[in-house]
């Protein structure tokens, strides 16, 4: 029997490398601006996972976040620098997976173009609170699933295919290499 894949009309896989993969991660990391964190990726044992909210992104892939020195992220990330982000940016659509390498700075001219002044929850002194750092992650590969259209559309095809008994998938995935 033939792989779902193989029973598509529209081309349903499209790797994207350099500028083309930095855009496409941006554009679907900015749809939700949070992402879950995992942490311990090499270890053999379950991942730590926690959502962070991104605080800046670029067309070349790398994320920034904002985190307290003394946070067990920050403690792993001192252990393995390898992480991973997901993201989901809608129920049917906007999956993307980042797998990457993560440093720490303090910064304080970062930290100071970092803020926000809702993280005055997890640092209480402000923008000048001594335990803020900032990770950034450098993406060393991802993959993404998408739909090609919009998901009214994509709905309208899948429903299509349903009907008809055909495999009609507005789907689109790939790998990303920045």
């Amino acid at each position: 029997m033939d792989s779902i894949n193989k029973q598509q009309e529209e081309k349903n896989y499209q790797d994207l490398h350099g500028t083309k993969a930095g855009e496409r991660i941006k554009e679907m990391a900015e749809k939700n601006n949070t992402c879950f964190f995992c942490t311990r990726i090499r270890t053999g044992e379950p991942l730590n996972v926690r959502p962070m909210s991104i605080q800046k992104m670029d067309e070349e892939g790398n994320f920034w976040f904002l985190s307290a020195s003394d946070s067990y992220k920050n403690q792993e990330i001192e252990e393995d620098n390898l992480v991973h982000l997901l993201f989901q940016g809608s129920a049917q659509s906007d999956f993307l997976s980042i797998y990457g390498k993560s440093t720490i700075s303090t910064d304080k001219n970062l930290i100071k173009e970092l803020w926000d002044p809702m993280l005055k929850t997890w640092f209480t002194e402000g923008v000048d609170d001594p335990r803020i750092t900032v990770i950034k992650v450098e993406t060393k590969e991802g993959y993404y699933w998408d739909n090609k259209d919009v998901n009214a559309i994509a709905f309208l095809k899948m429903a299509a295919g349903a009907m008809l008994g055909k495999t009609i998938d507005d789907s689109i995935e790939g790998k990303l290499t920045v």
